[in-house]
């Protein structure tokens, strides 16, 4: 949607959690998308940055699962980031700064997950939500 219709939603208060995650680029999850999913019979997963899942659980506190993947190190993600070819120094130093950030709020989260081995954190990530949907 366009800016415009996005501050449009935000004075309606239509979010339950959004952010200007980087400059000018703004993120959030709409509160009747979230009913339509639980109209549904099914549970919805929102994958959101730290601040959102933080207003996400002062939200629905008890109710809500939230994981924060981590990486091994701000070092290895850079070096992940950077065998991919798919950034701009601008945009890798940009989303490194972030994550590095994000990372001092994840005492926050009820489960981190190192993500050292992909399929090991997989593995992890599907075990804990499993669990907390009583699988």
């Amino acid at each position: 949607m366009s800016v415009e219709d996005f501050k449009q939603k935000i004075d309606a208060n239509a979010f339950i959690e959004w952010e200007m995650v980087y400059e000018g680029k703004y993120y959030g999850t709409l509160k009747n998308e979230l009913e339509r999913i639980w109209s549904e019979g099914r549970v919805p997963m929102l994958d959101i940055d730290v601040k959102g899942a933080i207003h996400v659980q002062q939200q629905f506190s008890g109710d809500c699962l939230s994981i924060f993947i981590q990486p091994p190190s701000v070092q290895e993600l850079r070096r992940r980031l950077e065998s991919r070819g798919t950034e701009t120094p601008e945009s890798l130093a940009t989303r490194v700064n972030k994550a590095s950030y994000e990372m001092s709020f994840s005492h926050h989260f009820s489960k981190i997950i190192l993500n050292d081995e992909l399929e090991k954190a997989c593995a992890e990530t599907e075990q804990v939500i499993e669990e907390f949907l009583g699988w």
